[in-house]
């Protein structure tokens, strides 16, 4: 059976984390991971809530080595935590909060002591071993569970750090992205653990906290972020520290604010793309091209208008929810989500398009489009749209989309309103979405 280790690497002064105290080494590493494995109770499952991205990689390397399996869902709110323990009745929790209060024997992130243990051993690891089930929220809302291997997560790493070129130099990591979503787990810790390079132990959320977190680790540094969040770091108008690389996902960026990223960051830029389902499959540089590049071994095999991707660290074949052209072998085209596709009066849009379009309009600092749900047999629904446009007027916006859409998918009504309501990763959840839209409505018919 194969194996790999926890980490890739060697020496016992290698530098795993920074911290605020300064780095970590991979022996002081290796000493907490042991201290906290001692004191995990007997539950098979663990619900890793830490914020502290290096505590969070303490949990889950002491969950690895004692055969536990860490549960990723993509939201910790009461009801999403009964549907864990439906899923893992013996479910605890690891916290680094003194006022969680999750409905879960909670397991609170201890002092850890200065003594180190005396021998020193990377743990090696089964690739067939669990160590992750991640969770999306299917159509009824119900999370739906994608185990991880341990051998599927590091070739999928491994294949990540070699295409953005961090093998050679140990650079840190930083970043904006929780650890707990499926591209903060595979980019900011794990790869990190498996391309000899370091990661910070913050997520910092607004762009002074991006400068200064950047500013407190070493040259040369990765900011691992989102397109929410360089936006509003470029709209801040501060100065970056100085940048080895820029990677971004959960969304993609427009060719303007790509261009505008490198230009100010004086770094190149790299998008990654993927799901929860399979991981990273794909990257590419927006400034240079639209088509994305799989990684190898990695293939997209269409079926109509159906795309399934097999092959490199997927262990099984797994349908994909976007629209994806094929180009080549290696290369494809994204055309937004499935469920993204609108239908109004025989005509199709994509909402994903209708949302880049309306980010391209100069003066709009947010905005996405949102269709409501059917409203009664014979009605067309109509697309509403949330903007975040100080200084634009509603005639001045919905002309400017008129130059480039069909008159059936302008926005009826079009909002304006101070902020979007993204979550940490920037993602806009058609369930706030709704709840905007009702609201508004709530507000209209008083």
């Amino acid at each position: 059976m194969s194996q790999f280790p926890l980490v890739s690497h060697v020496s016992p002064d290698s530098i795993v984390a920074w911290r605020t105290e300064g780095a970590v080494t991979l022996r002081q590493f290796l000493a907490e991971v042991s201290q906290l494995a001692a004191r995990f109770p007997a539950g098979r499952y663990l619900l890793n809530m830490c914020s502290d991205r290096y505590r969070f990689s303490v949990g889950l390397a002491a969950a690895i080595v004692t055969g536990k399996v860490s549960l990723l869902p993509s939201t910790h709110t009461p009801e999403t935590v009964r549907q864990i323990k439906v899923f893992a009745p013996d479910v605890f929790c690891l916290t680094d909060s003194d006022v969680c209060t999750v409905d879960l024997p909670l397991l609170r992130y201890p002092a850890m002591s200065a003594s180190q243990a005396e021998a020193f051993a990377i743990p090696q690891i089964d690739a067939s071993q669990r160590i992750a089930v991640v969770f999306t929220s299917g159509s009824t809302g119900t999370p739906q569970p994608h185990p991880k291997t341990w051998g599927a997560l590091v070739s999928s790493v491994q294949a990540e750090a070699a295409r953005l070129r961090l093998h050679n130099i140990p650079h840190t990591l930083i970043g904006t992205v929780p650890p707990q979503h499926m591209y903060g787990f595979e980019s900011t810790v794990l790869m990190a653990w498996h391309s000899g390079n370091a990661l910070s132990h913050a997520q910092p959320f607004y762009p002074a906290d991006i400068c200064q977190t950047l500013a407190a680790v070493p040259t040369p540094r990765v900011l691992v972020s989102s397109p929410v969040h360089l936006r509003a770091t470029l709209d801040a108008g501060l100065v970056l520290p100085e940048l080895a690389l820029v990677v971004s996902a959960t969304a993609p960026l427009s060719a303007q604010l790509a261009q505008d990223v490198e230009a100010r960051c004086h770094a190149p830029l790299m998008e990654i793309y993927g799901s929860t389902e399979t991981g990273l499959i794909a990257t590419r540089r927006p400034t240079q091209s639209e088509e994305w590049r799989l990684l190898p071994g990695i293939k997209l095999i269409a079926d109509g208008a159906s795309v399934r991707a097999c092959g490199g660290h997927i262990e099984t074949m797994i349908a994909m929810g976007d629209m994806l052209e094929p180009v080549s072998d290696e290369h494809f085209l994204l055309h937004g989500r499935l469920a993204d596709l609108v239908n109004i009066a025989g005509k199709r849009h994509s909402l994903a398009s209708l949302n880049h379009l309306l980010n391209s309009i100069p003066g709009v600092v947010d905005g996405a489009f949102y269709m409501p749900d059917e409203s009664g047999h014979g009605h067309i629904t109509r697309l509403a749209a949330f903007v975040v446009a100080p200084g634009l007027e509603a005639p001045c916006l919905l002309a400017a989309l008129r130059e480039h859409i069909d008159p059936v998918f302008l926005p009826r009504p079009l909002l304006f309103v101070e902020e979007l309501p993204r979550n940490c990763t920037g993602k806009l959840p058609r369930a706030a979405l709704q709840a905007l839209f009702q609201a508004h409505a709530a507000q209209k018919s008083t």
